[in-house]
């Protein structure tokens, strides 16, 4: 197995600015990228709520099935010294794309990097984002050689439930797995990955214990631990902080919407909807996720008026019910900086992008942002892409970024000769030029016939057009293998973007065995390069 970064061309103004440390993105953060022993510094004079922490997570990774690795990590939660890398993603399906597993890789690798440089205990944690409503988010994933087909799981969440909460229909997803692994080809190893995750889903009551469990069976002796946001006794854990967030809204709506404003001058794009109204906190209201404001009575208020709190009502909420209340896009990383000694934040090119407006949402609590380190990100590339790419002598950094339609189309071309769509628009340009006369006469001699010397020039012009697409079907079917190479490859390496984006780790895994992510957890990357090429 070889692995050789790559420059990854498409990546925003805003995440290429933060990758080359420029000023006018770095005064929107409290440290540099890789600032982790002044972060340590700081973490050093917070205090956490360790004990019960760690106590709420050994119940939840008991649950999933995690092993002594973990548990050993929980335990070493409680030391002092003792901080975490942490980063998240929602509950797909099947783990959902490659970018989820990915940052999973990101996390351990940083965390076990961070130990050996600092001397400290660094614990990988991953956040799954549990209270998350959006199931048409996750409840599906792309399959398919050549050309990708989405396979939605036929289920609907029309009461809004919080992702923890729907309970999985066990026949229903039972009969979609069978439909997506009908999809892979049969290997030595797709047995055992079907019992595990066949076994993986008995064990489940909702997604997040189906994403959970098998993120331990591809992770199981990494120490990663994990934890859900939606959980109740989580959210128990979160109520001061709930308290906070409430008392400070405030000075956290009016900080970011000011560093959006700043940004955005500055030529960022930041896709964040927040206002000085924006409560930042959800409401739980009959299994639905209400999204809060405040109104100029300073009250908590949902959009359609579905709630209403005073201030009293709603610290209440939060000291005595904080199941019912849960974050939003900027409250969220406050929280796990509040729940964790947090050494870094572990995000994708657009968590970076939000996490650029929250410098003032955590001085209002009065705390420091984390180090944001961008994740790991990964294009593993087959032999038989390899060997494709050799024959047709394309460069991997073409096949990635931009991916191989514009090469196929040159190549195909190139065994037209002479070209079929020049010469057949030359030869439509000849008879149009050769007809006028006729068609003059035609339309002089009287309207109907003009008429019919227009249709009659249509169809000689049809009949050029119907030889030229039959040559090119028949040219076509003569380079059928080789068009078929081409479009193996653009699902391979460049499916609408970057194949972590689109492919889920089923085929690998069904591949190269279920340790297959392990050995790639193994190689040790670092996370200042923009992204790697991993040749199986």
């Amino acid at each position: 197995m070889q692995i050789e970064p790559i420059h990854i061309d498409n990546q925003n103004k805003l995440i290429r600015d933060y990758r080359d440390a420029k000023l006018s993105i770095m005064e929107h953060f409290d440290y540099g990228m890789l600032d982790f022993q002044k972060r340590v510094n700081e973490i050093s004079s917070r205090t956490y709520n360790r004990e019960q922490l760690a106590h709420v997570l050994k119940q939840l990774n008991e649950m999933w099935g995690a092993t002594s690795a973990t548990f050993s990590n929980i335990e070493r939660l409680k030391e002092a010294r003792s901080v975490v890398v942490v980063g998240g993603q929602q509950a797909g399906l099947l783990t959902g794309p490659l970018y989820s597993v990915n940052k999973v890789i990101s996390i351990i690798q940083l965390a076990r990097q961070q130990e050996k440089e600092l001397g400290i205990p660094v614990i990988p944690v991953f956040w799954i984002a549990g209270e998350d409503h959006d199931f048409e988010e996750i409840n599906h994933v792309y399959m398919g050689r050549k050309s990708f087909k989405k396979y939605k799981l036929p289920i609907r969440n029309d009461e809004k439930l919080s992702i923890s909460q729907m309970d999985i229909d066990h026949k229903v997803v039972q009969d979609w797995l069978k439909t997506i692994l009908n999809q892979i080809s049969e290997t030595k190893f797709t047995n055992e990955l079907n019992n595990m995750i066949v076994d993986c889903l008995e064990h489940s009551n909702n997604y997040v214990d189906f994403f959970a469990q098998l993120i331990f069976r591809l992770f199981p002796e990494e120490g990663l631990v994990l934890i859900d946001s939606g959980n109740k006794q989580v959210r128990e854990l979160e109520s001061e902080y709930f308290a906070q967030m409430i008392m400070k809204q405030e000075e956290i709506s009016a900080g970011v919407v000011e560093s959006i404003e700043k940004l955005t001058n500055k030529g960022y794009t930041i896709d964040l909807d927040v206002s000085l109204e924006s409560g930042n906190l959800f409401y739980h209201l009959n299994g639905e996720r209400i999204l809060l404001n405040k109104d100029a009575e300073g009250n908590w208020i949902g959009k359609q008026n579905e709630i209403i709190l005073s201030v009293e009502e709603i610290l209440h909420v939060a000291k005595q019910h904080p199941e019912q209340l849960s974050n939003n896009v900027i409250t969220r990383p406050l929280m796990q900086d509040l729940l964790f000694p947090t050494l870094a934040f572990i995000g994708g090119p657009g968590e970076i992008s939000y996490w650029s407006v929250l410098k003032p949402a955590f001085h209002g609590l009065g705390i420091k942002m984390p180090p944001v380190v961008p994740r790991l990100s990964f294009t593993y590339l087959e032999p038989k892409a390899k060997k494709i790419m050799q024959k047709y002598n394309i460069p991997i950094e073409v096949a990635v970024n931009h991916g191989v339609v514009a090469i196929r189309d040159k190549w195909f071309q190139a065994k037209m000769e002479p070209p079929v769509g020049e010469t057949a628009s030359q030869i439509k340009r000849s008879i149009t030029e050769i007809h006028r006369p006729l068609l003059q006469i035609a339309e002089k001699t009287r309207s109907d016939v003009g008429e019919l010397a227009h249709k009659n020039l249509a169809y000689l012009i049809r009949d050029i057009e119907f030889l030229e697409k039959r040559i090119e079907n028949a040219l076509k079917e003569k380079y059928h293998k080789e068009l078929e190479d081409f479009s193996l490859l653009e699902n391979l390496l460049h499916p609408d973007g970057l194949q972590e984006r689109v492919w889920n780790p089923l085929p690998f895994l069904n591949e190269y065995g279920l340790d297959f992510f392990r050995e790639i957890c193994c190689k040790e990357c670092s996370v200042e390069e923009e992204h790697f090429i991993i040749y199986l």
